[in-house]
Formats: C-alpha cells, sequence, structure tokens
C-alpha cells in the first residue's frame, strides 16, 4: 500500500505543479478559473484515495465544502465574465 500511495502522490504532485503553472500563466481569467477547478478537483482525489488506502471517511465534509467552493467560485467567474462582456462596445 505504501508503493501505491508514493504513486498516486507522485502522479497527482505532477498534475498540481502543471495545473499552479496554468494558474500564474493564464492568459485568459477563463484558464484560470478552469486551472482552479482542476487543481480542487485534484485536492479532491487526493483525499478520495487516502481516503479508500486507508478505509475510513473522515474526510468526507471536507470534500463536500471543496466542491461547493469549486461550484460557488465558478459562477462567479462566469457572472464576472458574462457582466464584463455586456458592457464591451
Amino acid at each position: 500500500m505504501n508503493v501505491l500511495l508514493l504513486l498516486i502522490m507522485i502522479v497527482f504532485g505532477i498534475a498540481a505543479i502543471l495545473t499552479l503553472i496554468r494558474v500564474v500563466r493564464g492568459p485568459s481569467i477563463l484558464d484560470r478559473a478552469v486551472a482552479s477547478d482542476v487543481l480542487l478537483t485534484e485536492v479532491m482525489c487526493v483525499l478520495g484515495a487516502e481516503m479508500a488506502i486507508n478505509g475510513h471517511t473522515r474526510s468526507i465534509p471536507v470534500m463536500l465544502i471543496i466542491a461547493a467552493i469549486g461550484v460557488f467560485g465558478s459562477i462567479a467567474v462566469a457572472r464576472f465574465v458574462a457582466r464584463r462582456d455586456n458592457t464591451a462596445p
């Protein structure tokens, strides 16, 4: 199990680094929003993998909060972009 956990952490660590690069580089706010959603999803997957490997369910409330933050953040960005597009000439 330790080898499996190490492999999972390496794969998700590389994915998180690539996602953080996309968050920093952009180029648009939509790219950054999608990358932040992907990063939140990666965190949820790591928590889910850790729960499956260790056989517990203590992280489910944390995963629900992370999912809610992702949804509300995506809605806020979509509303911001839609409002900005309506004011453009």
